[in-house]
Order: structure tokens, then C-alpha cells, then sequence
């Protein structure tokens, strides 16, 4: 039987580790593809300003 520093221990021990399993739960699905997605956005506006920019220099 455990005594209660033991208990409070071990419900800590598992908040602990479920509040860090929904974080990257959440990261994974939400922020690492936004990230990735901006990105590639950002990336394709910038080559169609520098074409646009070449189109218009020559």
C-alpha cells in the first residue's frame, strides 16, 4: 500500500508525463505542420516576386 508522499509522487509522475505526451501529440499534428506549410508558402512567394522582378528588369 502506498503511503501519501508515495501517492502524491506518483499522481505528479503521471501528470507529468500525460500533460508531455499531449503536448508533442499537439505539436506533431498542428504546429510542425504549420511551420512546414508556412515556410513552403513564404518560399513560393518569394521565387514569384523574383520572377516577377526578372520579367520586369529585362
Amino acid at each position: 500500500m502506498l503511503d501519501f508522499s508515495e501517492f502524491s509522487g506518483l499522481v505528479l509522475f503521471m501528470f507529468i508525463f500525460t500533460a508531455g505526451f499531449w503536448l508533442l501529440i499537439f505539436l506533431l499534428t498542428f504546429v510542425v505542420p504549420y511551420w512546414i506549410g508556412g515556410t513552403i508558402w513564404e518560399n513560393m512567394k518569394l521565387k514569384r516576386e523574383a520572377k516577377r522582378a526578372a520579367e520586369e528588369g529585362k
